[in-house]
């Protein structure tokens, strides 16, 4: 029997872009949330690699910005998921999120982005204020088509984060801004903004234009999985997996 051939020649992946923009301002040297971010980045990355292998759809990279007395990135090139690999950070500094904004801003112009790709994930994970203009940053990053067509994911570390500021980044009813006030909360999270899109990368590619009806993201959200809420007076009941440490905890 012959093979069934496609008009134009196979199917090719799209790709699918997971931006990390991580806080590393000095007060997340505060009570070990520094170590505690790095440690789950990397525990998350295995789980992130398993999906994109299943995903028959995409080809995934990954970027990632630091932001703390302004903003830089630490992987400017798009990185394939199988060979990414997180460097550590260091905590000091302001929390300048509205630079890293721009960077992103800059990077999601259409001139740098493919034609057909899925709407990218920006992953925010931050546990302050801001000490720069994020606003007019945030309002530049979605008036950018991909900007907008992006699924943002908040995660604030702690108590103390700035939740109204994640809000206004994620603008979307239907993800949630996530609160981790603990390593295994901060690790499942990351590992669920790492994967919603691998799970089912199926959305329309093309991006609409800012501030149209369709411009909202199209990402399908899966259910988010069950994260204890450990306070600092656990000590972890159950929990045996050697990835945590107690002293972790803030």
């Amino acid at each position: 029997m012959k093979k069934m051939e496609f008009p134009g020649g196979p199917m090719s992946k799209r790709e699918l872009q997971i931006f990390f923009i991580a806080d590393c301002s000095g007060s997340m040297n505060e009570d070990g949330k520094m170590q505690s971010l790095n440690n789950a980045i990397k525990c998350a990355i295995p789980a992130m690699q398993d999906e994109a292998k299943q995903n028959s759809n995409a080809n995934v990279y990954v970027r990632a910005i630091e932001f703390s007395s302004g903003a830089q990135w630490l992987i400017p090139q798009k990185t394939n998921i199988q060979d990414f690999k997180w460097t550590d950070l260091t905590a000091e500094g302001d929390a300048d999120i509205g630079e890293a904004f721009n960077l992103v801003s800059d990077m999601l112009d259409e001139s740098n982005m493919p034609r057909r790709m899925y709407p990218p994930v920006l992953i925010l994970v931050t546990d302050g204020h801001p000490t720069d203009d994020y606003e007019s940053a945030l309002a530049k990053l979605q008036s950018q088509p991909w900007g907008i067509k992006a699924a943002r994911m908040g995660i604030a570390i702690g108590k103390d984060a700035n939740i109204d500021v994640l809000e206004k980044f994620v603008d979307n009813p239907e993800i949630p801004v996530l609160n981790a006030n603990n390593s295994e909360q901060l690790t499942v999270y990351l590992e669920w903004s790492g994967t919603l899109a691998l799970i089912a990368s199926s959305p329309p590619s093309k991006p609409s234009k800012a501030g149209s009806k369709e411009g909202k993201s199209n990402v399908y959200i899966p259910a988010l999985p069950y994260a204890r809420d450990l306070d600092a007076e656990d000590d972890w009941p159950g929990l045996e997996d050697d990835r945590f440490d107690v002293e972790d905890i803030w």
